[in-house]
């Protein structure tokens, strides 16, 4: 079927899924493939549970008029992503980084929402299957989007970007992770700035990190608009004001400071703020009602937040981890007062051979802090040089019915970790 005849389809049947146990009334479904599944099978099933039609690359389960026979169905989707993209013709803002890239999203469409009908990508659906999707969310009615872009491989982010085509472009930083993917710093970098590359092609705009070296020198000739941390007579500037747990900034408007109390813990948050500040201002935003927005996002989903137990406070930070970000978490949680201070961390995954390394580096580093307990949970921080007073586990399930034994109370905890360790399953213990 030819992309034209199948985006008409689209239209009349806008719902999009990629997966057979969400299926809703008229919705189409993309029978992709993966490693343990192949969605080919479930054709015939999800069109019985209410979807108007599956679309296939499989001639065995193409049987029926309401499936489609396509060529590869997971280029058919991006094919269609970009289409519609296309004809909706509205300014797209693409969002990466190594850390804080979900965070600005998330105060980025706190702020722009306050004048626009935006689309956003919903929870971590930043890859060759969420970006599509997203992209085929926009409405008639839809204003303007913002794309979050992930990757763990070189080439990934140019290849959103053919998709999305974005018009505006934002890089939060590089840092030290996925080097298993990427191969190095020098990788994740020339990764991340294939972003600016695209927009520098296309005569799009890039919002920056002017105290960023790494991304400056990298920016090119592409259309610039500016934030900084640091003293400077362009961009936006702004600097923190406290961070005790969370984050207070004051940014330099126009016509002067203004200070914005954020619910997000740690003044590494600060860049992210500044970024979304910055994005609202160049769309026409008054900076208080920035201010308001930014002020009244709550962060969730084990990011950036603040949780208040029977027995203790956490800084729950799990969502995530790499070496950078892990250093910035503990050397924030290393400002902060407490009677009694502890610090819970899982493995950092997808360092490949860079994992020893780094993880000792973290290791040594909170070997200088002043801590009353140390957690270290997952096989390669088990495996560095630990001090005699840090408490190695194997896997969270272990560390789980321990503490749920030792009974902590009155701790302030930071807890950090990759996805995949599930430290958000001891907080019932703490």
């Amino acid at each position: 079927m030819k992309l034209e005849s199948l985006y008409q389809i689209f239209l009349e049947n806008p719902l999009v899924t990629t997966d057979s146990r969400k299926i809703e009334e008229g919705s189409m479904f993309f029978a992709l493939k993966g490693d343990r599944f192949n969605g080919n099978t479930f054709a015939k099933t999800v069109l019985e549970q209410g979807a108007s039609y599956a679309v296939v690359d499989e001639k065995e389960f193409a049987a029926g008029e309401k499936i489609i026979l396509v060529d590869n169905v997971l280029q058919t989707l991006q094919d269609l992503a970009r289409h519609h993209r296309q004809r909706m013709g509205i300014p797209i803002l693409a969002i990466t980084g190594t850390n804080g890239k979900t965070t600005t999203k998330e105060l980025t469409a706190s702020v722009l929402s306050k004048k626009f009908n935006i689309v956003y990508t919903k929870g971590n659906l930043n890859n060759h299957i969420g970006v599509p999707l997203t992209l085929l969310s926009l409405r008639s009615e839809t204003e303007m989007g913002i794309i979050e872009m992930g990757a763990n491989h070189p080439g990934e982010i140019a290849l959103l970007c053919s998709i999305a085509q974005p018009d505006f472009g934002l890089i939060t930083n590089v840092g030290r992770a996925h080097l298993e993917g990427f191969g190095s710093f020098e990788g994740v970098i020339q990764t991340k700035t294939e972003l600016y590359r695209f927009l520098e092609s296309n005569n799009g705009t890039i919002f920056i990190n002017l105290a960023n070296s790494y991304l400056t020198a990298h920016a090119g000739k592409v259309n610039k608009i500016g934030y900084t941390t640091e003293k400077s007579s362009e961009g936006l500037e702004g600097e923190i004001v406290s961070s005790s747990p969370f984050l207070v900034f004051k940014a330099l408007f126009p016509k002067g400071w203004l200070y914005i109390k954020t619910k997000l813990v740690g003044g590494y948050n600060l860049e992210n703020a500044l970024a979304a500040t910055t994005v609202g201002l160049h769309f026409g935003i008054d900076p208080t009602i920035i201010a308001g927005a930014i002020e009244s996002y709550q962060p969730d989903n084990n990011r950036s937040q603040m949780i208040d137990t029977a027995c203790n406070r956490l800084m729950m930070d799990a969502y995530n981890a790499n070496p950078t970000s892990t250093m910035a978490a503990i050397e924030n949680f290393s400002r902060l007062d407490a009677p009694k201070k502890g610090v819970i961390l899982g493995d950092m995954l997808e360092l490949g051979s860079f994992a020893p390394e780094e993880h000792q580096k973290i290791v040594d580093f909170l070997a200088s802090m002043k801590l009353d307990r140390v957690f270290l949970v997952g096989p390669v921080y088990s495996g560095c040089k630990l001090p005699a007073n840090f408490l190695k586990f194997p896997d969270t399930d272990i560390l789980s019915h321990f503490l749920k034994k030792e009974e902590l109370s009155g701790y302030l905890l930071l807890i950090k970790g990759s996805r995949g360790m599930r430290l958000e399953t001891i907080v019932p213990e703490l």
